[in-house]
């Protein structure tokens, strides 16, 4: 279905026709109406299909400009980085439309934020704790708010936020629209969607967990962290195709060792990501990744969902994730919107369980590569993955002679013994008589 199909205005169809888009992916198609009707929607679609503008065009479709100034449309997000991309977004979306749009998040001052809301908001993008922590202050007056939108909800539980989010929906108006979008959908989001709900109806284009057709899988084993870096170095210099590599690894501390090892020999085509890097260091490396100067992003998982980056050629686990879940998120910043890529995964054997977990998520395999010949296999280990050597310990103690023993046994005078003390019996030893005391 084309967008000129759908039931959308003229402002929101000269914006599409900027930005080069005409045809409604399946999510945006489904979703369309239903949230036009004003039901609540639980919205399942794979990374990369059009997810946020399945959201934004509907809503913003329905969009009435006020001049009170306070949030019509309130937009949850688990990132900064979505943040930011939401943002962006919308106002693409809303070229042609009176609307202002602000995006508030944790990790900067207030101050500027709190100021951008008190200048008149209606599109509200905001991540869980820094809008509850306006809410609770009184800087955001949520009276207004009709629609409420949660992107990645299962990810926001997964960084911490239940407490905030129960605050959240607790200061929301009663009556209002709810809109949940994820790529996956967990028992636990289930559970407070059944609590904060109005009978959602649920949206699937694809079963959870099925990978994007056109990202090629593949995989090899790896003995060890060294050697993931050898044959990361081989694929890099070999491989051309490889022209925007985000490489995912599972700690912020191995995540700099990967950094600190490609720095020398790509400079700034290489950057890296993770939540120890301040804000704008984090907006300025995925901006540089975005554009092209930067070849190789490394990063842990506070990027694997939101970042919307065109033309991200491989994606390469260095590391396996550690819920099955989040596989499919890293792999879903290629191929998308229709465009090919490939993912890559290093798998150690002690990562083989989380492989078969992933396996079954998918219903598919990951197809095994050989291991190329030249690349040499280190044996310098990490410490974590040295052997551990467990301790023996004694269970029978070995017999001392006492004479070598460092307790002596007491000589016989200086051996004490309690003996109750017998007074009309000490009398008589002493004055021959037992000693009688005298009547008052």
């Amino acid at each position: 279905m084309t967008f000129s199909e759908l039931n959308l205005n003229k402002f929101l169809l000269n914006a599409l026709d900027d930005l080069g888009f005409s045809e409604a992916t399946p999510i945006q198609e489904k979703v369309f109406s239903v949230v036009m009707s004003g039901k609540d929607v639980c919205a399942i679609a794979q990374t990369g299909t059009g997810k946020t503008y399945a959201y934004l065009l509907p809503t913003l479709r329905q969009f009435q400009f006020s001049k009170e100034g306070t949030p019509q449309l309130l937009i949850i997000v688990p990132t900064r980085e979505l943040v930011a991309q939401v943002v962006e977004s919308v106002e693409k979306l809303t070229k042609y439309m009176t609307a202002r749009t602000v995006g508030i998040y944790g990790g900067t001052n207030t101050r500027a934020q709190a100021a951008a809301i008190q200048q008149g908001v209606d599109i509200l993008v905001a991540t869980p704790g820094r809008l509850a922590d306006f809410l609770n202050s009184g800087v955001l007056k949520p009276k207004n708010i009709k629609r409420l939108i949660l992107d990645e909800f299962d990810e926001m539980l997964n960084l911490g936020f239940r407490a905030q989010l129960s605050v959240i929906f607790d200061k929301l108006p009663q009556k209002r629209q709810n809109l949940l979008f994820s790529a996956t959908l967990t028992p636990e989001v289930e559970e407070l969607v059944d609590t904060f709900f109005n009978a959602p109806l649920r949206i699937e284009t694809e079963r959870v967990g099925t990978p994007l057709d056109n990202i090629a899988q593949s995989h090899y084993k790896v003995p060890n962290f060294y050697t993931k870096l050898n044959l990361l170095d081989f694929l890099l210099e070999t491989d051309k195709t490889m022209t925007k590599v985000l490489v995912f690894v599972s700690t912020k501390s191995l995540a700099d060792r990967v950094y600190e090892h490609l720095k020398p020999t790509y400079k700034t085509e290489v950057d890296i990501i993770h939540g120890n890097k301040q804000q704008n260091y984090r907006f300025n490396s995925v901006n540089q990744f975005e554009n092209g100067s930067c070849r190789v992003l490394i990063a842990t998982d506070i990027i694997a969902r939101g970042l919307d980056v065109d033309g991200v050629t491989h994606i390469v686990n260095f590391d396996l994730p550690d819920a099955p879940e989040n596989y499919i998120h890293r792999i879903g910043r290629t191929g998308r919107f229709g465009k090919t890529g490939v993912a890559i995964s290093f798998i150690k054997d002690k990562e083989a369980a989380m492989q078969v977990d992933i396996e079954r998520l998918m219903a598919t395999q990951i197809p095994l590569n050989e291991f190329p010949k030249t690349v040499a296999i280190s044996e310098q280990l990490l410490d974590e993955e040295k052997e551990k050597i467990a301790m023996k310990f004694l269970t029978k103690l070995p017999q001392i002679d006492p004479s070598e023993s460092a307790f002596q046994e007491k000589l016989e005078k200086n051996k004490k013994v309690n003996v109750r003390y017998n007074h009309e019996a000490a009398m008589k030893q002493k004055y021959g008589k037992a000693y009688e005391r005298r009547k008052k």
